[in-house]
């Protein structure tokens, strides 16, 4: 059940599974260990089910009989925003575990049906084939590899596994409140189609990869110096702002689809409070976003020299940065 592609590099690295107690990650856990692949988990309580305290007690058992470590993060979440607020608070923790622990990859249980609802979700907003197939077996990120192992394996079959081996697994009764709406899409329109249709999806699936992996073999290369990534600036804005995303999530941060949109027809954007994109006649830039104050002296020569507005506070404090944007400015011809 596991892809195939991921082996190589889940034996040869130092794993970190998020685990959850659920279908998924519970049937991860044991489909690793009889691979032989080595992995410690983490584990998130919200605190907002009595039936959370049971499932860390289920992920700490497991560590202590397999000999494995357990990290776990206990917090408070409100109700507004919680999905996002959730996965934000997660992926930080998972984060810092993988830097304070040189892990080099980080496993997570998403399977096909989560890759479906993504997909239809997607679809609802307007999106592209790059936003559809936002998830993928393998994606690499700045100080990790993320790593999804049964992303082409229905929800189904891995409950059909977990029952033949007996292994004990909580459902989250969350997962029913079509408040949330990917719950929605879930129970209203990918089981049902799966249900049919496994196979098929799954064969699309594959060709939609097949198909992105070709329109992002992209001569597209991005530099970087003092924070700052830059790129030679084609015709295309799309291709453009699908590297930016790309960079971005190599990151940790992922750009909502809002900001996709307003960076269609924007030259400057901030992301997410996080993030200024902007773009040049020949340029993009991508730099963390700062509103410092600066000396009317560097005002004037920024403007001078036709430097984008929101890039200049980061490189008013990024001399070597500054010097970079100048120089690539003047060799374009800008002036």
């Amino acid at each position: 059940m596991l892809h195939p592609s991921t082996l190589p590099p889940l034996q040869e690295g130092k794993n970190l599974l998020a685990f959850s107690g659920g279908v998924d990650s519970s049937a991860l856990f044991f489909l690793l260990q009889q691979n032989d692949i080595p992995f410690d988990i983490a584990i998130v309580n919200y605190q907002t089910r009595e039936q959370s305290y049971k499932e860390v007690a289920y992920a700490q058992s497991l560590a202590e009989l397999f000999s494995k470590k357990c990290y776990l993060l206990e917090t408070t979440l409100t109700e507004q925003n919680f999905e996002a607020t959730a996965r934000n608070l997660r992926y930080d923790f998972f984060e810092t575990l993988i830097t304070e622990h040189c892990y080099t990859n980080l496993i997570t249980a998403h399977q096909l049906d989560d890759r479906l609802e993504w997909l239809l979700m997607q679809l609802s907003k307007g999106a592209g084939l790059y936003e559809l197939l936002g998830t993928q077996i393998i994606e690499k990120r700045e100080s990790h590899t993320l790593i999804r192992p049964l992303l082409e394996t229905s929800r189904a079959e891995i409950k059909s596994y977990l029952n033949e081996n007996t292994i004990r697994y909580f459902e989250d009764e969350s997962n029913s409140d079509e408040k949330y709406k990917r719950n929605f899409f879930r129970h209203n329109l990918a089981a049902p189609l799966l249900e049919k249709y496994t196979s098929g999806i799954k064969k699309s699936f594959t060709y939609l990869n097949e198909d992105l992996s070709e329109l992002l073999k992209q001569n597209i290369e991005v530099k970087h110096v003092q924070g700052l990534h830059y790129f030679k600036y084609s015709a295309s804005r799309r291709s453009a702002i699908v590297t930016v995303d790309r960079l971005l999530k190599e990151q940790g941060f992922l750009m909502r689809q809002g900001d996709k949109e307003a960076l269609k027809t924007a030259d400057e954007h901030v992301v997410g409070r996080r993030y200024v994109v902007s773009f040049h006649t020949h340029y993009c830039f991508i730099a963390p976003y700062l509103a410092n104050d600066m000396s009317k002296e560097f005002k004037e020569k920024c403007r001078l020299l036709k430097v984008p507005r929101k890039l200049r506070p980061y490189l008013y404090e990024n001399a070597e940065a500054f010097d970079m944007v100048v120089s690539l400015l003047k060799n374009s011809g800008e002036f």
